[in-house]
């Protein structure tokens, strides 16, 4: 990979450009440079941060995705000397009046339900695989293109200038970030809890046997803010109150992080890149077409499915037909947004259910996670979909 200054590409025109380096965008620009495209990534060279404190927790088809173009991280993070991705083996959910439902990946023959990644190390090993793509270039400046992309995340400046409607619904909850070491080592186990109105999820850390955990505490604005400026030690024991001490004693790693949450959607994936902008087709992927809230763990795994199904598309278009012809990017917008629709309405439901105070609806939702618990088939099914799991 070569890297171009701001620019000094005017008059070359690549394939494929790309707005936005984030995960999203680099795995595109890998999977589009193993086609033999010429491919143009707009953004800085991702740096670590040590103070990021974010996971992903990212499913088989994403796993795959990610191994396919060299960009798995298996080896140990840089900083620490604990794995980079957490198998998860169970995952145990608990409602605030008796519900609770539980997944095991032995159950669906799996080798895990997901995988709990370190962001920082998921970011240092996409840059490493795309410095050695030759076929692509790094630029700070957007050059002209048969087809631009879009990956910029929720705040697009790209898809606003194109005029493409973002229809956002703001949750009246940030999402709290941090993480935490426990007196208890986790064992794989992901653990969630829906209690008054709050969403908690421990996600394990540091490989099968490690005793860290990444928390993301989904709670009113004041509440999350609040957090922020609470002494640590007093973080640390509201988790492990609320968490009712599954993992002993905890103690905080670092300062907490938090941002707010939305369902918003693009109204329309693809357009035509006006004349003086360059031209060309254009298409939206990962947050710059949808966000969702991340109660379901689904927010990366979505964005990384726009990306394979556009590969796809792109792959098998007809060989008269140009990247950035928009009857060929309609596939890939008819094959995506139904999905990431379904998956929107899905987080949707289970937050207006679960945030409701009432307490009739307390006993009615407690009263269905307790039959899906014993669902069997239908609980199966669904534990497949979100886990990535074909067949």
């Amino acid at each position: 990979m070569s890297s171009s200054p701001s620019g000094s590409s005017a008059r070359r025109r690549f394939d494929v450009t790309i707005r936005g380096g984030g995960v999203v965008g680099q795995t595109l620009a890998l999977l589009l440079a193993r086609e033999r495209l010429r491919v143009a990534l707009v953004s800085p060279v991702p740096q670590a941060s040590g103070t990021d404190v974010r996971a992903y927790a990212l499913n088989a088809a994403s796993r795959d995705l990610l191994q396919s173009v060299r960009a798995w991280p298996d080896a140990a993070a840089a900083s620490t000397d604990a794995p980079a991705t957490t198998p998860v083996s169970a995952m145990q959910v608990w409602g605030d009046d008796g519900g609770e439902v539980q997944f095991s990946a032995g159950g669906l023959g799996a080798d895990a339900l997901t995988w709990i990644v370190d962001v920082p190390a998921l970011e240092r090993r996409l840059a490493d695989a795309v410095g050695f793509q030759s076929g692509i270039e790094r630029f700070t400046e957007a050059p002209p293109a048969a087809l631009t992309v879009v990956c910029e995340g929720k705040r697009s400046r790209t898809r606003d200038e194109l005029g493409l409607e973002f229809d956002v619904r703001p949750y009246p909850h940030k999402a709290l970030a941090a993480r935490l070491t426990c007196a208890q080592p986790h064992g794989g186990v992901a653990r969630q809890w829906f209690q008054n109105g709050e969403i908690m999820a421990l996600l394990p850390l540091g490989g099968a046997q490690g005793n860290s955990v990444a928390l993301v505490w989904s709670l009113p604005t004041q509440q999350a803010e609040a957090w922020l400026d609470a002494p640590a030690e007093a973080l640390a024991e509201a988790v492990q109150t609320r968490c009712a001490s599954v993992l002993g004693a905890m103690q905080l790693q670092g300062p907490a992080q938090a941002w707010p949450l939305e369902l918003s959607r693009a109204r329309r994936w693809i357009a035509r890149m006006r004349p003086e902008l360059g031209g060309g087709g254009v298409a939206l992927a990962g947050d710059a077409a949808h966000a969702m809230h991340p109660l379901a763990g689904q927010g990366l795994n979505v964005g990384l499915a726009d990306v394979a199904e556009l590969a796809r598309v792109l792959h098998a278009r007809e060989y008269w037909r140009e990247l950035g012809d928009l009857k060929l990017l309609r596939r890939y917008e008819r094959a995506r947004q139904a999905d990431v629709a379904a998956m929107g309405w899905v987080t949707d439901g289970l937050f207006g259910l679960f945030s409701h105070a009432d307490s009739r609806i307390q006993a009615l939702r407690n009263w269905g996670m307790k039959g899906f618990e014993r669902s069997g088939a239908l609980k199966s099914w669904i534990a497949r979909q979100a886990s990535g799991i074909s067949g």
